[in-house]
């Protein structure tokens, strides 16, 4: 395979680039072997978000990332993946501080680890930054150790000792919405302007509806991006969406009337639109490839589009979002599902596994195979939704 396959030593530190040819990777022998081994780590992880958060970590370009999946070998690509985006901390991405030192990655140690931790905070990384990429290096290395490339992970540190320990977790800096305000953002995204063309705005007005009233029933926003037509279905006769969360694990999600009617106006007015004689019904495999929110060619929207468009809702969304509306992101009505559910007395294991949550940790473990529409806590939230007062 040649370097193209992997531009990850693309923008190396100032005075500590090095003039790459062929298939050189500085400081490694052997960078073939290294792809290979990555790949191998990366593509077991079936969500593409896991593995976009994983190689932007690394410092691994994210099309490289994302022509992995579970199973699939090493890629290859004629024509060069794009750079990482560069950003404050774009040096100091694992595998481009490794090179700047000509360091083969599976010769570090817990010093390096250490080193490159102390230089991501000296660099301004926040603690849970530190502690997400600690995570994936942690990741990596545990299944170079299992896979016997390296004797011992590296990353396996005393977290309490680097002030990284996630038992006494900081308050969450998420702005925290309330159900007034989730429905102000509904309101604004029907209200913002989006063409001068009345058909297409309207397209767009009813997209951006769909688009926060999928976030009201607490997906992540990778989920949501991944999400097809063909995983809205019925299921023990209720509408539910098939999500594939982290880990490759899906979950069944309770689509709310207040999701739902957005949904339905959104995707009959596209199959209009569009000239779609017969839209495909839920669950159909007809519908299988098609995006739940398209682009208007029918392509899938990515996370950046759809980041930049709830900000633009967030601000012309009126008083109820002012001073707040630079601080809202799609993770913020993730967090909003939650604490309104708890607010309306859901039971935390029922929110548990609405949201796709790993643990609770103060609570027993609940069993999925037992849910219901009963033991669900979407129906609460959107009641909220819809009973907080009118924007003003």
């Amino acid at each position: 395979m040649s370097a193209d396959a992997l531009a990850v030593l693309e923008s190396l530190p100032a005075g500590g680039a090095v003039a790459l040819g062929g298939d050189e990777w500085p400081g490694v022998a052997d960078p073939d072997v290294l792809r290979a081994q990555i790949a191998d780590w990366l593509g077991q992880y079936a969500n593409p978000g896991t593995r976009r958060t994983y190689a932007y970590a690394l410092g691994l370009p994210i099309a490289w990332a994302d022509a992995l999946g579970a199973a699939v070998a090493t890629p290859t690509s004629p024509q060069r993946p794009p750079a990482a985006a560069a950003g404050p901390l774009h040096a100091l991405a694992w595998f481009r501080w490794c090179a700047g030192r000509g360091m083969d990655p599976r010769a570090a140690t817990g010093t390096d680890v250490k080193a490159w931790l102390h230089l991501l905070d000296a660099g301004g990384a926040q603690r849970r930054t530190r502690q997400r990429m600690l995570s994936t290096l942690s990741a990596l290395y545990g299944h170079l150790t299992e896979a016997g490339v390296v004797p011992a992970n590296p990353a396996a540190l005393n977290r309490a000792r680097l002030g990284l320990s996630t038992s006494a977790r900081d308050a969450s800096p998420t702005v925290r919405l309330t159900a007034a305000q989730l429905k102000a953002l509904l309101v604004g995204a029907a209200r913002l302007h989006y063409s001068r063309d009345p058909q297409v705005a309207r397209l767009y007005a009813l997209r951006a509806v769909a688009f926060v009233g999928l976030l009201t029933l607490g997906l992540r926003i990778s989920e949501l991006v991944g999400l097809d037509r063909a995983d809205l279905l019925r299921s023990g006769g209720e509408d539910v969406l098939r999500v594939l969360g982290k880990g490759g694990v899906h979950r069944e999600v309770y689509v709310t009337a207040l999701a739902r009617d957005a949904l339905d106006a959104y995707l009959a007015e596209r199959d209009r639109v569009g000239g779609t004689a017969a839209p495909a019904r839920r669950g159909r495999t007809a519908a299988g490839g098609s995006p739940m929110i398209a682009t208007r060619g029918g392509g899938r929207c990515s996370r950046v589009d759809l980041y930049s468009l709830l900000r633009r809702i967030a601000a012309g969304a009126g008083p109820a979002l002012d001073g707040l509306a630079d601080r809202v992101h799609p993770h913020a009505l993730r967090h909003a599902y939650v604490t309104i559910a708890l607010e309306q007395d859901a039971r935390i294991q029922h929110v548990q596994a609405d949201v796709g949550h790993a643990t609770i940790a103060t609570t027993q473990h609940y069993d999925r195979g037992r849910r219901t529409r009963d033991t669900t806590a979407a129906d609460l939230v959107a009641e909220a939704i819809v009973a907080a007062p009118e924007p003003g």
